[in-house]
C-alpha cells in the first residue's frame, strides 16, 4: 500500500475511534437500520493526493453523528453502455466492488457496462473480521439468492462465509487477532436504501452493517442484470 493510502486510512481510523469512544462514553449505540435524518455537508476538500476528503452530520434516532469520508478520484461514475438486460449472458457478467472509490462496476464479457455509487458500514477500508464489526469483507463472491421484496429494496444476497473467508476467520482466531468467542457474521449483500435515503449515497455516508449499498434506481438496474450465480469481486 502507498503512503499517502495509509494515511487516508489513518484518517479514517482515528475518526472512527474518536466516534466509538464518544459513543462509549455516553452509554449509546447506533442502530445501523435506524432511517437517517438531517443530513448536513460541512466541508469538502480535495487533500492534492487523490482523494475527496469529506465531513458530513447526521442523526440516528437520537444520536448526532459527525462523520469523515475519504474517497479516491478519478474513476468513471454514472457510466452506462447501452445493453439490454434480457439479452446477456448472466454467468458472463461480474460486479468488481471498489471499496476505496465508494464504487460498484459491473462488467459482460470483460468489458465495462455500468457503474454506480455506493456506500459500505463506517469503516470501508477494513476488510471483515468477524460478526459486529460493520465492516465489508474483500474477496471473491457468488450472488446465490435474490430477494425483490427485501427492507432494503432490493437485495441480492452473496455467498459470505465462503471457504476462503471461513479459513481466514480461523487464522484470525489461531493468530489471537481477534476473541474466540467470536462468530464469522453472515448476511452479507448488495441491496438499495429507504425511501428518500438517496442523499446518503450521494455524500457517501458509511450506515449498512457492511453491506454494498446503492441508491434505488441503480439496484433495480443492477438487479435486472444479474443472476443467481453472478461473480462478485471486493476489493479495497
Amino acid at each position: 500500500m502507498s503512503n499517502r493510502n495509509h494515511t487516508s486510512v489513518l484518517i479514517l481510523f482515528l475518526v472512527f475511534l474518536l466516534q466509538a469512544h464518544q459513543l462509549l462514553a455516553q452509554g449509546l449505540k447506533v442502530d445501523a437500520a435506524a432511517p437517517v435524518k438531517n443530513l448536513k455537508l460541512l466541508r469538502e476538500e480535495d487533500d492534492g493526493k487523490g482523494h475527496i476528503i469529506r465531513t458530513v452530520q447526521y442523526s440516528k434516532g437520537n444520536i448526532r453523528l459527525t462523520e469523515t469520508i475519504v474517497i479516491a478520484k478519478q474513476v468513471p461514475i454514472n457510466f452506462r453502455l447501452t445493453i439490454n438486460p434480457d439479452t446477456v449472458v448472466k454467468n458472463l457478467l461480474e460486479i468488481v466492488v471498489s471499496k476505496s472509490h465508494y464504487r460498484v462496476a459491473l462488467y459482460y464479457r470483460k468489458q465495462l457496462i455500468r457503474t454506480y455509487k455506493a456506500v459500505f458500514g463506517p469503516n470501508p477500508h477494513f476488510n471483515k473480521l468477524m460478526e459486529g464489526d460493520r465492516n465489508t469483507p474483500e474477496g471473491r463472491f457468488t450472488i446465490i439468492n435474490k430477494n425483490p421484496s427485501s427492507k432494503y429494496h432490493k437485495f441480492m444476497l452473496l455467498n459470505y462465509p465462503n471457504d476462503s473467508a471461513q479459513i481466514r476467520f480461523k487464522q484470525l482466531k489461531a493468530m489471537g487477532k481477534i476473541p474466540t468467542t467470536a462468530k464469522i457474521g453472515g448476511d452479507v449483500g448488495i441491496h438499495g436504501i429507504w425511501k428518500g435515503g438517496d442523499d446518503m449515497i450521494e455524500m457517501g455516508v458509511g450506515w449498512t452493517d457492511g453491506c454494498i449499498a446503492l441508491k434505488n434506481k441503480d439496484v433495480e438496474e443492477l438487479f435486472s442484470f444479474v443472476g443467481v450465480g453472478t461473480q462478485v469481486l471486493i476489493k479495497k
